[in-house]
């Protein structure tokens, strides 16, 4: 018997009639897995499995040291009014601030789940809850505080714990821990939908630490618990905090994934990427799923996207037509000799297309940041593509006017950049989404520039959010620039996905269809 690499029991077994009869039997029960030649059992079945296996079987050394845990368990925690007591929530921090009231409540919510997600919408103050509640359980139980964050966020959490005078363990979701602490540890995972995929090990990594013995409470922050509206990516995260839908992942996909078997290239394929069931699994996520917008819990400024479409000149909307039609019959040439795979070249065509228009787009954007900068002051811009975001910041003026935050800056440079804009020394920022549309505030720009959408809502959302936050002081307006077919599939791709999350996470009645994207795409290139 071993540790899985997802914190589950597996047993190797010559097969053996009486065994496998044996093996059958245990409750909670266990799966067999062919592909691995072994069976798979949840944690809470290792007595049972030790008392009628009887020693048969070798253990290895760290799942033994598990068994012994879980044979010594950890106190109980107090009752959840003194553990509410203890954190806190209505007292002044040290520094002065106080909770606002939806933060209150999901500290109090919070401390009632040994396991829950806190999906509010970005700039809610979830760091800030989080460490309230978990400073609870530390004064009262001795509790360790782990936190999983994206390496830029760390000083974030740093400062936040600092102003509480509570102590914590930082990791990066690219190193995950091998183990907690003894004492007992309350585990706050932060961008919690790094974990949305899997079969990818840092999500098994994740499920892990989330089944450890000495884990007194887990609590996920996220904004975007369904970051591309596919249900399949909340399973894994109902798995790390114990929800029953998570127990059979078959049964899950099957009835809240449109599951089912294909064949593709002779073999069979398990596809689990559709949604059904829409409602009935917002009803019943809803007790351990908290999600709140900011018009529920805040008086802020509204937000407003503003669609701007792109007319070229007729000398570059000529180019413009040249350059996508190379691009297409390039992909289709190359289709014809069987050189690619038909549904993953579509895609990186689309990608190439969503490129041309972003250098295409441009002009148009240079003209807009300095209209918007010359009315209303500091101006915020997204990018997907890193080149688009080295050509806008040398038009608009290189460093002597604009931050530049892309990905080649470390992220611990980062912060001081965000800063200078926030500090009003530049009037201009210009990012890509994987590196300023994630734990930044940028509340001093009114107006937010979107030269092309991620695929995502989630990350769209994301973006704009860094300006729309506490703080800001007057209504935040989106500028979304269109051009061409490929940003109108994209942008309803968005809205499409935008409706089922929102059937998820709130109780809305209505139903819908749609393709799936690589269908899209071939639909799309069909236009050329």
């Amino acid at each position: 018997m071993r540790l899985g690499p997802t914190g589950l029991i597996e047993l190797e077994s010559p097969y053996d009639a009486v065994t496998q009869a044996q093996l059958r039997a245990i409750r909670p029960p266990g799966l067999w897995l062919s592909r691995r030649g072994c069976w798979q059992f949840p944690l809470e079945a290792a007595l049972r499995l030790e008392q009628q296996l009887a020693g048969r079987f070798p253990v290895s050394a760290e799942l033994a040291e598990w068994l012994l845990w879980l044979r010594q368990p950890l106190p109980p925690l107090p009752p959840h009014r003194q553990l509410v007591a203890a954190a806190a929530p209505a007292e002044p921090l040290p520094d002065g601030r106080l909770l606002f009231a939806h933060q209150r409540t999901a500290v109090r919510w919070l401390l009632a789940r040994r396991g829950a997600v806190l999906a509010d919408a970005m700039g809610l103050g979830k760091t800030l809850t989080a460490l309230v509640a978990a400073r609870g359980l530390v004064r009262l139980a001795d509790c360790r505080i782990v936190v999983l964050a994206p390496v830029g966020l760390h000083q974030h959490w740093r400062q936040e714990a600092a102003g509480l005078g509570l102590r914590l363990e930082l990791h990066s979701w690219a190193r995950l821990p091998a183990g907690l602490p003894e004492a007992g540890t309350v585990l706050i995972a932060d961008e919690a939908h790094y974990a949305q995929n899997a079969a990818a090990r840092r999500t098994q990594a994740f499920l892990r630490l989330a089944r450890h013995p000495r884990l007194r409470a887990i609590w996920l922050l996220t904004g975007t618990p369904m970051k591309n509206g596919r249900p399949r990516q909340l399973l894994p995260l109902l798995e790390a905090i114990g929800h029953p839908l998570a127990r059979d992942r078959r049964s899950f996909e099957l009835r809240y994934c449109q599951g089912h078997w294909r064949e593709q290239g002779g073999r069979r394929i398990w596809q689990a990427d559709g949604a059904s069931q829409l409602e009935e699994l917002q009803r019943l996520v809803r007790p351990l799923l908290l999600h709140r917008t900011k018009q529920q819990c805040l008086d802020l400024p509204p937000k407003q996207r503003c669609l701007v479409p792109v007319v070229l000149a007729p000398v570059a909307a000529a180019r413009f037509e040249q350059r996508l039609q190379a691009c297409v019959e390039d992909y289709r040439r190359r289709a014809a000799k069987g050189e690619v795979r038909r549904d993953a070249e579509a895609l990186a065509v689309l990608t190439a297309l969503r490129r041309i228009g972003s250098r295409a787009k441009l002009p148009l954007a240079r003209q807009l940041v300095a209209d918007l900068q010359a009315r209303e002051g500091p101006v915020v811009v997204f990018t997907a593509f890193v080149p688009t975001a080295r050509l806008l910041h040398r038009a608009l003026g290189g460093d002597r006017r604009a931050v530049l935050l892309t990905g080649a800056v470390p992220p611990a440079a980062r912060q001081a950049l965000v800063d200078r804009f926030q500090a009003g020394q530049l009037p201009l920022l210009i990012a890509t989404y994987g590196t300023g549309g994630l734990g930044f505030t940028l509340h001093r720009a009114r107006h937010v520039v979107l030269l092309e959408r991620p695929w995502t809502p989630g990350d769209a959302e994301q973006a704009e959010d860094r300006c729309h936050r506490i703080g800001m002081g007057a209504m935040l307006s989106s500028h979304w620039l269109q051009l061409g077919v490929a940003d109108q599939l994209v942008d309803g791709l968005i809205a499409s996905k935008e409706e089922r999350i929102a059937l998820v996470l709130h109780s809305r009645q209505e139903r819908w269809q749609r393709a799936s994207l690589p269908v899209l795409v071939r639909q799309l290139l069909e236009r050329f």
